[in-house]
């Protein structure tokens, strides 16, 4: 993995939260996009942080250790697809996509992949 500036970050140095996006209609990654990290407290999803991929489609400054102090709960990433799809003349059903998921173990790094098209999309837990 690596950083926003494309150099290998070392273990002890990997954010808790990442994500990379695709575009899998035009086979590159997408640059730019606004990406948004929520948690879920009481019922309520709370805004932590907001940010843009990267040249490369990441985005690996969501959640780090010195920013918050990252705990077990359920988390969700808002995607502003509609912008970037806008961008390039393409018409998409999805104005946004938010992916929302566990976290068990806080001492672990979540890494969301997204693929994308102006139709679909897919995710998992990558590495």
């Amino acid at each position: 993995m690596s950083g926003q500036d494309g150099k290998a970050l070392k273990t002890e140095d990997k954010p808790h939260i990442s994500t990379h996006v695709l575009d899998t209609s035009r086979g590159h990654p997408v640059d730019g996009l606004s990406v948004s990290l929520y948690k879920l407290v009481d019922g309520r999803w709370i805004f932590y942080k907001e940010s843009n991929t990267n040249a490369n489609g990441r985005c690996a400054d969501l959640l780090n250790s010195e920013e918050l102090n990252f705990t077990v709960g359920r988390y969700k990433i808002h995607f502003d697809v509609e912008k970037y799809f806008s961008s390039t003349n393409t018409n998409t059903m999805y104005p946004f996509i938010e992916i929302v998921f566990d976290v068990k173990n806080s001492t672990e790094h979540y890494h969301i992949p997204v693929l994308l098209n102006p139709f679909g999309y897919t995710t998992y837990r990558g590495s």
